[in-house]
């Protein structure tokens, strides 16, 4: 079994201590990517994801610089924003990081409250407290700036009934695959640079209320040639969590020195989306196309058993089918969980997506680590970026 669970009891004592949440977190209200083709995107993922169309602004709906589409998978919502010209800055984020995810947008009950509470206690204002109305209602938005450009987003929804947010309509499509089974996004990754990991695990403590609940050094997370660092922080009710790598030294070059040279800094590395049926969601999947990394080897398999110890009584899923769509198990004293990762969703390897089933375990796959990154190693020799 993975060690980490002490850490993450440790945490969620700490987390659940009685102590006031300043920065009280609702759940993830949607996340925006900036991408060079917001339409061709949407069709992308509607096909290979299974997403729903939702909404739509552009220029139909008077929006004269920019266009997004929004799609709907449970309760996941992404938006695709692209520019309408050469003169918008979303220009510049795109030419630097090519496709990406900019905005992490949390639901909250108070858009000011969450703006004055987070500033005040240090962070970098993205956008004050503004109200968007339409016939519908009103929102109240406002935003702070979190690791490199990427932003966080506090949405107030009380006095809204309009589809998704004013300025939007409903995008309606005879085009709607059906959907691969994504429930919600169970955590997102960010990589920062070298020395940078312990400052935004202080920065979600102090300006977001946040706790380090989980930790993994270059001695958990190794293979032969790479290493890194992660710390997982989370929320005051757990319904938000953050885990943050960094790279750690090595004999040659990290997945998460890649993913900074080709994004050229700090950002989102992936979304991990959890599933109620892991085998039938990445069967799926991988009938639309979408592409996964390679398998480990049959050892790994073979001993599943002894890793996963008295959980194997309470196991439904048959190894075979595991292994026959590379699906990685790993557990913990509460339970087990299941998990894959797709290859870059773009042609930078930089942002990929996680699918993530948990039978019981509070854990983030730490049993894992090492079969995990030997096949991202294999991916990166072959881009020769190893």
């Amino acid at each position: 079994m993975s060690k980490e669970i002490k850490s993450v009891e440790y945490g969620l004592e700490k987390i659940f201590d009685g102590a006031e949440d300043f920065l009280p977190l609702l759940g993830t209200d949607y996340v925006e990517f900036y991408v060079g083709n917001a339409k061709q995107a949407a069709h992308y993922y509607k096909t290979a994801f299974g997403f729903q169309s939702f909404a739509y602004k552009g220029l139909e709906t008077g929006s004269k610089d920019t266009v997004s589409y929004v799609l709907k998978q449970d309760k996941i919502r992404l938006v695709l924003t692209s520019p309408l010209n050469s003169q918008s800055p979303i220009n510049d984020h795109i030419v630097k990081h090519g496709d990406g995810v900019k905005v992490i947008a949390l639901w909250v009950d108070d858009a000011r409250s969450a703006y004055e509470e987070t500033t005040k206690r240090g962070a970098k204002s993205y956008m004050e407290p503004t109200v968007e109305k339409d016939d519908n209602g009103e929102i109240v938005r406002s935003g702070i700036y979190t690791y490199g450009e990427t932003v966080h987003m506090f949405v107030e929804r009380k006095n809204y009934s309009g589809q998704f947010l004013p300025g939007y309509r409903e995008w309606k499509s005879e085009y709607n695959p059906t959907s691969t089974g994504f429930k919600f996004i169970d955590h997102m990754v960010g990589n920062v640079g070298w020395g940078e990991m312990n400052t935004w695990v202080q920065w979600y403590e102090d300006v977001m209320g946040f706790v380090n609940f989980l930790s993994f050094d270059d001695k958990q997370i190794t293979t032969e040639y790479s290493a890194l660092m992660s710390k997982v922080m989370c929320n005051g009710n757990g319904r938000i969590k953050f885990p943050i790598n960094e790279p750690a030294k090595g004999v040659k070059k990290s997945q998460i020195e890649e993913y900074l040279d080709f994004y050229e800094g700090p950002g989102v590395q992936h979304l991990a989306v959890a599933t109620d049926d892991i085998i039938k969601t990445v069967a799926d999947l991988k009938s639309r196309g979408v592409e996964f990394l390679p398998p480990p080897p049959q050892a790994y398999y073979d001993d599943i058993p002894r890793r996963l110890g008295g959980h194997m009584k309470i196991m439904k899923e048959d190894i075979r089918e595991l292994q026959r769509l590379s699906i990685l198990v790993d557990a913990d004293e509460e339970g087990y969980l299941l998990q894959i990762f797709t290859k870059p969703v773009q042609d930078r390897p930089t942002l990929f997506f996680e699918i993530i089933q948990r039978m019981g375990a509070k854990g983030f796959g730490a049993g894992n680590f090492k079969a995990l990154f030997e096949s991202i190693e294999r991916e990166q020799e072959q881009r020769g970026t190893l």
